[in-house]
């Protein structure tokens, strides 16, 4: 009976002692951390319920009372950019203290394998270009850098994420994303403030893995989608399953825009048709979780390679897959606050689904942001893209071309290549080209009456347009006739029954 008084009467203090819980951050938050300037910045974390929670930082102090399912979040005035190592506290019954803070500019990279390739090698792929002197000069105090490793499941609470000062060790031990570590660097150079990238991608995957729930309720077309499993190489990668263990741990985390280079596996299912939508939605979504409807969205053009020379992917393509994707990735850029780089000129093997130039597609993700988010006016960014088309005498057709700077130019002082145009007979064969401002000239002598005209319009294209700033033209065509997408398949060499 003794016993029983002794329990009962010890039950209370557990019960409240369990109840007490620590005050903490979400998981995005840590030692080194680059907060966003310029913005309200939120902080937020768990606590006991009614618990009230204050943080201080940069002499500001703003508290909170945690909801009944011990939620808080606050919210801290916009900051200026500072290098200055200061300390972020967040106190309630207990303190959480986070050192070596600064502010400056945030950015979240994401996608597949192209964005997460490293500067280091990585089994089964060509390592990135002199990326032995690249790890040796990555020291960068003022670069931070946050890895979202890979979960294989949707996770609630995932645990070890961390934020690092960027040194060649930093670079190579989280084996971060190549082209966002040199995006991250030439901010860093050209803005003059501190700058953390938040890289979270996985290889192989579809852009639907990337997308939430109710992204997919936004099109006819997609809604269905959001049920379909995927053939994939590994668990956890069907669709909103990445989306929920390594976008939802760290958003809305407050920062700038995003970065992201995806694609080749959608192509590789010949998804051209309908891409652009699932761009769409999933911009949308990402821009609602982070409550910033103009958030800039910078993405990667896939990279020419030779897709119709493999049968191993789910569809036997054509060498015309690849240029109807193009195509849907250059719709996307109707969607606004967005920019796309092209890398037509930057492959040097086509048969290599990994090019190795990293570095170029960094610094032109970096010239986006600089001209379209930073103000940069003296720069141009955008690639040559077609915008208009006339009928000249004598078989000529005159191209008109937006984002050309002071004039197209031959990148290697050749003649321009891989044009073609077709007549009614929709026939298409090599053309002539000759720029003339910033208009180019196409004509053939075996089309009399050209009726429409394609420009790299080919998987392993390599075209020589360029405009002043030396970026490539963007792939097009003036048709709209039906292309096919799908090689048939092979006949079947088993022996009848």
């Amino acid at each position: 009976m003794r016993r029983l008084r002794l329990v009962l009467s010890v039950l209370p203090l557990l019960l409240s002692a369990a109840l007490r819980a620590e005050v903490r951050c979400a998981v995005v938050f840590g030692d080194h951390m680059v907060l966003q300037r310029g913005r309200p910045v939120l902080i937020w974390g768990e606590a006991s319920p009614g618990e009230a929670v204050t943080v201080e930082f940069a002499g500001q102090h703003k508290s909170a009372t945690t909801t009944p399912t011990g939620q808080w979040r606050v919210q801290l005035d916009p900051l200026p950019a500072s290098a200055e190592a200061r300390t972020l506290t967040v106190r309630g019954n207990n303190t959480v203290a986070f050192a070596d803070v600064l502010v400056g500019e945030v950015w979240l990279c994401s996608g597949q394998s192209n964005m997460e390739k490293q500067l280091g090698p990585r089994q089964g792929q060509k390592p990135t270009d002199n990326y032995e002197e690249e790890i040796r000069q990555a020291n960068h105090p003022q670069l931070r850098l946050f890895q979202v490793p890979h979960y294989g499941r949707p996770q609630t609470g995932v645990t070890g994420l961390c934020w690092l000062v960027c040194t060649p060790e930093t670079v190579q031990s989280t084996e971060f994303s190549a082209a966002g570590y040199f995006f991250g660097c030439e901010l860093l150079r050209e803005l003059g403030v501190p700058v953390g990238l938040i890289h979270a991608s996985f290889g192989g995957t579809q852009i639907e893995a990337w997308m939430p729930a109710e992204a997919f309720a936004q099109s006819p077309d997609l809604r269905e989608l959001v049920h379909v499993h995927y053939p994939a190489w590994v668990e956890g990668v069907q669709p909103t399953e990445l989306y929920q263990s390594m976008i939802v741990p760290v958003e809305p985390y407050t920062l700038r825009g995003f970065l992201w280079y995806q694609g080749e596996t959608n192509c590789m299912n010949a998804d051209g048709a309908i891409y652009t939508e699932k761009m769409r939605a999933l911009i949308a979504s990402w821009r609602v979780v982070w409550n910033d409807p103009a958030a800039p969205f910078y993405y990667v053009q896939l990279a020419p390679f030779d897709y119709s020379r493999w049968d191993k992917f789910p569809k036997r393509l054509t060498p015309e897959a690849l240029p109807l994707f193009w195509e849907a990735q250059t719709r996307a850029l109707a969607i606004p606050h967005t920019g796309m780089v092209v890398i037509t000129d930057l492959v040097a093997d086509m048969h290599d689904i990994h090019p190795t130039n990293k570095r170029d597609v960094g610094l032109r993700l970096a010239r986006l942001a600089l001209a379209e988010t930073y103000g940069r006016d003296d720069l141009l960014a955008q690639s040559p893209r077609f915008a208009s088309m006339k009928a000249l005498p004598g078989g000529k057709i005159e191209l008109g071309f937006s984002h050309t700077g002071a004039g197209l130019a031959s990148r290697d002082g050749r003649p321009l290549n891989d044009f073609m145009v077709a007549g009614d007979d929709r026939r298409f064969v090599p053309a002539d080209a000759v720029i003339q401002g910033d208009r180019v000239i196409v004509t053939s002598p075996q089309v009399a009456q050209p009726a429409a005209v394609r420009f790299a319009w080919d998987e392993t294209a390599n075209p020589n347009l360029v405009n002043s700033t030396g970026l490539p033209a963007i792939s097009f065509r003036t048709d709209s006739w039906p292309v096919i997408t799908e090689r048939p398949k092979p006949p079947s060499t088993t022996p009848p029954p």
